[in-house]
């Protein structure tokens, strides 16, 4: 999340990231900033920046505001400076099928290139909880259960949206002194997912930050998707499409190949 005293920072951010793009021969690239209206609970021995603290009553972590004019001039400013690169705007809504009225607001005045979905929250309590902070309360196990169920519910309760991101978003947080995570061990859930997601027509992110497990694309692939698309969820410049060059072999020994750009979208063979 982004608030207007640090759109400065994030233009020269997203001008290093094309510069980076440019230096190693990326055709195009997206960036999808975030808009968030579920308010997190917060534990005592949670940790923020120090930013983020101005947004904070009574323990309730309340997003602000997409500044969508704010992004939107950095994005030209980028696309100004980098004719030749296709810089695509884009957005990620955090559980939209909560809020799902408040994003199509959001969508009708951005008319973004990109639109992903994703699940950052689960409810805990009479509130929400960050997903990394439910591994304090529950176990591994459950915590990933709960995470793919509440995706399955994105899929099904919001249609604006056209690729679903990290759908292994609980395994960055994965503690320590847990049992070493297979996603075997989560068949039936993933495969629940992404029966949904290629029944709807949308895409599957392949998010690098943690490289997603190759049966997790084989299920897609078995499942019926038909669409892969590629993150490097890179929050700055030099962290660009790393791991990209590893996942585009992965997913294409999956069954999928490059579209048009291949740093885009790749199709099922």
């Amino acid at each position: 999340m982004h608030s207007q005293w640090s759109w400065d920072a994030l233009a020269g951010s997203m001008e290093g990231t094309c510069e980076r793009a440019v230096e190693i021969g990326l055709s195009s690239l997206a960036f999808t900033e975030h808009a968030d209206f579920t308010p997190w609970t917060l534990r005592e021995d949670t940790e923020i920046p120090d930013a983020w603290r101005v947004l904070v009553t009574d323990g309730v972590l309340t997003p602000p505001e997409l500044d969508l004019d704010g992004y939107l001039e950095c994005l030209q400013r980028c696309r100004d400076r980098f004719p030749d690169l296709r810089i695509l705007s884009g957005v990620e809504l955090s559980e939209p099928h909560r809020h799902g009225h408040r994003f199509d607001r959001v969508l009708r005045a951005g008319r973004f290139d990109r639109v992903l979905g994703s699940v950052h929250s689960i409810t805990a309590g009479a509130g929400f909880d960050e997903v990394s902070g439910l591994y304090r309360d529950r176990s591994a196990a459950t915590v990933v259960r709960d995470y793919l169920a509440e995706a399955v519910r994105l899929v099904e309760g919001y249609d604006d949206f056209e690729v679903l991101a990290h759908i292994d978003y609980p395994i960055r947080y994965w503690p320590a002194g847990a049992e070493p995570y297979d996603p075997a061990a989560f068949e039936e859930e993933y495969r629940a997912v992404l029966r949904v997601l290629a029944g709807s027509g949308r895409a599957l992110e392949v998010n690098t930050q943690v490289p997603l497990h190759p049966q997790i694309v084989r299920w897609w692939h078995r499942e019926g998707g038909q669409t892969v698309a590629f993150a490097s969820d890179a929050h700055e410049p030099a962290l660009l499409a790393r791991g990209l060059a590893e996942a585009s072999a992965m997913v294409e020994a999956c069954g999928f190949r490059p579209g048009a750009h291949r740093d885009d979208f790749w199709r099922r063979a």
